[in-house]
């Protein structure tokens, strides 16, 4: 067999599969996918309802999150996760937060956890008094107050932050947007901004980030926040690099709302820099690698109308948008809606894979998938990747080296994998997991007949591949361990 191989080989008769057996190389499978259209209800990207709550100081006011509400907005309209306001408003003139408004937050989490939606998480103190402008006082906390009441959330927000797809900065001024306040710029003309007011408006974005776990992020309101309190310039040099992204330090964990977008040029003065095009050449840069999200503010044709509003959230990398607010806005899209829907956030599809046939127990498994992100942004929170092997007797899962948050999007990204084989000798299901590393439990939901993962993993936008008892990604080949 040999000599009648290496003389079929001398005169080139050999099929690439005979030419791989005849040196002892394993054979492989090339498969193509097709991508589809379908609405996915991926977590941490896509639009969100708003949800606000609040605590006077006579306690009233606290309306908890409802199990129900917050499910039929994922398995119903597709939608995984909402703003939550917390305002506080009696802990304004108290240093001490009510053990009692602690629980409520602490079940809020646990309503979420079980509904399998996420949080965008805002403390704020005031809403607007009658009239505009608003009238002074406007009802926030001094920096001293601010930060001692972070520290007493801190224990919350770091065992709930599987709950947490990103918290906005909060805290100052009216809804939290830090601009009408009693003590982080002039209350007579909020624009007059001292160097001291941002030094404390520095710590308390230094106190949350301090708070949360080095793997969650925060936003401000406005890209200036983040340059002038930690010392970048607009435009895109200072914007992050991909070699400063995910380093832990503290730009490389600021994001931006934008909470007028496209309401006016410069947003309502969102952007500060001259010419504003500056500003949104920082944030196009810096939200490769941060969130960016908020909210339209009133119409504003024909920057809000849906050709200039989709090009600038491709731009500006917009991963979520309130579903709620501006309608005015939103209807004008029409069912370019959709459209929004599909690309807001992450939107991963399977191109192309190459297999290995077959492998012996612990054998090399080698794998090269293409997969394109055809969403606006790439994912913010970490996410661990696996190839699964399953089949009706075993299931066994190898962590793999790849961060989907590198995934950019538009792009194309190719894994060139190898793992080892089962131990166990069968035929195996090859499956692609994109797990939440805090929730990749096949353990059910209160209540539901789904898994944590199922919930919680990346589904892919593709045609037939999707496990939802299981939140795996099957990739359509079988390997044999012999």
């Amino acid at each position: 067999m040999r000599r009648l191989a290496a003389a079929l080989a001398s005169l080139g008769l050999l099929l690439p599969a005979q030419s791989a057996m005849a040196h002892n190389e394993p054979t492989t499978t090339t498969r193509t996918y097709a991508a589809s259209d379908e609405v996915i209800a991926n977590q941490e990207r896509g639009f969100y309802h708003h949800e606000e709550t609040h605590y006077r100081a006579d306690g009233s006011g606290y309306v908890p999150l409802d199990l129900t509400s917050l499910r039929n907005f994922r398995t119903q309209e597709n939608i995984t996760q909402i703003l939550r306001i917390f305002y506080l408003e009696k802990f304004a003139k108290q240093d001490v937060i009510d053990q009692h408004y602690l629980d409520l937050v602490k079940a809020d989490f646990a309503t979420a956890r079980a509904a399998g939606v996420k949080m965008i998480v805002r403390f704020a103190y005031a809403l607007p008094g009658d009239g505009w402008p608003p009238p002074t006082p406007y009802g926030d906390a001094p920096v001293s107050r601010v930060v001692k009441q972070i520290k007493q959330l801190a224990p919350i927000l770091r065992s709930n932050s599987d709950m947490i797809a990103v918290v906005q900065s909060g805290f100052v001024g009216l809804w939290g947007e830090g601009y009408y306040t009693d003590y982080f710029s002039d209350p007579a003309d909020p624009s007059q901004v001292s160097d001291q007011n941002w030094a404390d408006r520095k710590a308390v974005i230094d106190a949350l980030l301090q708070a949360l776990p080095k793997d969650r992020m925060v936003q401000v309101r406005t890209p200036y926040m983040k340059q002038r309190m930690y010392g970048v310039p607009t435009g895109t040099a200072g914007g992050l690099t991909a070699q400063q992204a995910y380093n832990g330090s503290a730009v490389a964990r600021i994001g931006q709302h934008n909470d007028c977008f496209l309401a006016s040029p410069d947003d309502f003065g969102t952007y500060l820099s001259d010419p504003v095009e500056l500003d949104k050449d920082f944030v196009a840069q810096d939200t490769n690698y941060v969130p960016e999200g908020g909210e339209t503010c009133a119409v504003n044709s024909p920057r809000s109308d849906w050709d200039s509003a989709s090009a600038e959230m491709a731009r500006l990398h917009f991963s979520f948008l309130n579903i709620e607010y501006n309608r005015d806005v939103l209807d004008t899209w029409g069912d370019n809606l959709t459209t929004a829907k599909q690309k807001l956030g992450y939107r991963f599809a399977l191109v192309q894979g190459t297999y290995t046939d077959k492998a012996r127990p612990r054998g090399d498994v080698r794998v090269n998938l293409q997969i394109r992100n055809d969403g606006w942004a790439a994912p913010y929170n970490p996410r661990q990747v696996q190839l699964v092997f399953q089949n009706d007797k075993h299931t066994f899962k190898v962590n793999v080296p790849a961060d989907p948050r590198r995934w950019g999007a538009g792009t194309t990204t190719t894994l060139n994998l190898k793992v080892p084989a089962p131990p166990v000798p069968g035929k195996y299901k090859l499956l692609l997991n994109i797990a939440d590393p805090k929730l990749q439990s096949q353990a059910r939901l209160p209540g539901s007949s789904e898994t944590y993962n199922s919930v919680y993993a990346v589904r892919l936008a593709n045609s037939g591949t999707w496990q939802p008892a299981t939140g795996y990604n099957d990739l359509g080949q079988t390997v044999t361990v012999s």
